[in-house]
C-alpha cells in the first residue's frame, strides 16, 4: 500500500502542465497498476482538441463546468457529479467553463508513463 499527494506529484516529472490546465499524474504505469489516475485542471475560458490513440480515457468531474464537444458537433455539457467516457479513442474538444476550472478525476487505460504532454499546435489535435 501507498498513499501519494497533490502536493508529492507537483515534485515531480509526473505534474503537467498541458497548454489549458495542469495534469496530476497521481498513478502510473511504474505504479503496476494496470491503469492511471490523474486530477486534471482545465482552465476557464480554454479549449483543446484532443485524441488518444493509445489509451481509453474515462474523466469523473468533481468540481467546476466545462464540456466535450464530438466530431459531429453534438456538445455535452460537464458540471460536478458527470462522468464522460472516451470508449472509442474519440476525437473530441475539451472546454472549461466561461468563468469556471472544469476539474476531472481521468482514468486512463493502458497506464500512461506519466510525463505524457499534448501538442495544441498540431492541427490533427493533440493526441498520445
Amino acid at each position: 500500500m501507498f498513499v501519494r499527494s497533490l502536493t508529492d506529484v507537483e515534485a515531480t516529472d509526473k505534474f503537467v502542465e498541458w497548454g489549458n490546465g495542469t495534469s496530476h499524474r497521481l498513478l502510473t504505469e511504474k505504479d503496476k497498476m494496470g491503469f492511471t489516475v490523474c486530477h486534471t485542471v482545465v482552465r476557464a475560458g480554454t479549449e483543446a482538441e484532443l485524441q488518444y490513440r493509445n489509451h481509453l480515457e474515462a474523466c469523473y468531474c468533481i468540481d467546476g463546468e466545462g464540456e466535450v464537444e464530438d466530431m459531429e458537433g453534438k456538445v455535452y455539457p460537464i458540471r460536478k457529479g458527470d462522468i464522460y467516457v472516451l470508449d472509442k479513442h474519440d476525437r473530441h474538444f475539451l472546454r472549461g467553463g466561461k468563468t469556471t476550472d472544469l476539474i476531472l478525476v481521468s482514468v486512463f487505460n493502458p497506464p500512461l508513463t506519466g510525463t505524457e504532454r499534448h501538442n495544441l499546435n498540431n492541427p490533427d489535435g493533440s493526441a498520445y
